[in-house]
């Protein structure tokens, strides 16, 4: 074992989390420059080893590692996107 996921994990986590997935990170396993708990995030794109790289409404954008880094993914509320014009 090599410690990366195999091809298998990694087109799991992509279907799993897609482009525009918001998440709230709990805890990152970043000893320098963590993102702190509470922050929330989307989700731009899924690389070939499987990290969640991210866009922080802080304004940073790092990788999540999914496994290693803890986050809950922020489910969108039932309406949410819809715009509905009654006239």
């Amino acid at each position: 074992m090599n410690g990366f996921p195999t091809r298998q994990q990694v087109e799991r986590i992509k279907e799993r989390y897609p482009s525009g997935t918001k998440i709230r990170m709990e805890h990152m396993a970043d000893p320098y420059a963590p993102i702190p708990p509470g922050i929330e995030g989307t989700v731009d794109f899924v690389d070939d080893i499987g990290t969640l790289h991210c866009i922080f409404d802080n304004g940073r954008s790092l990788g999540v590692i999914v496994g290693e880094d803890s986050f809950t993914v922020i489910e969108p509320e039932e309406g949410q996107g819809m715009n509905l014009t009654m006239r």
